[in-house]
């Protein structure tokens, strides 16, 4: 089990009957707002609040890695776009869907819905 605390620490809690080992993966220093899996669980991507993405590997036991940070562009949410675990896809308020790397980050595309998106 995976939980984020609201100082935006990244926690995991492995379950096994009546026992648990909570351990702290990592510390990103911002509210986490979602944590979302790619579709073979292999990364976990962190959003904060502040628009900013981060990748945990939960195999490799390392640091987040900040990804993209869309701070002024009233970041809305983000996801991975499928199939695979190559790229990510984020929303502004504004209806500007954007098109992430997520191994380095780079912005790859984007498109302007015309309309304001809502949650």
């Amino acid at each position: 089990l995976y939980f984020s605390a609201q100082e935006g620490i990244l926690i995991f809690y492995h379950i096994k009957d009546l026992q648990y080992e909570m351990k702290i993966c990592a510390d990103i220093s911002q509210p986490i707002s979602s944590l979302i899996f790619s579709p073979d669980y292999s990364s976990l991507l962190l959003v904060t609040d502040q628009g900013t993405v981060y990748s945990y590997k939960p195999a490799h036991s390392g640091e987040a890695v900040k990804l993209l940070d869309t701070s002024s562009s009233c970041f809305l949410a983000a996801d991975f776009l499928t199939p695979g675990n190559n790229y990510c896809v984020s929303v502004t308020i504004s209806g500007e869907v954007q098109i992430w790397a997520l191994e380095d980050g780079t912005f790859l595309s984007k498109l302007n819905l015309g309309t304001e998106v809502h949650v």
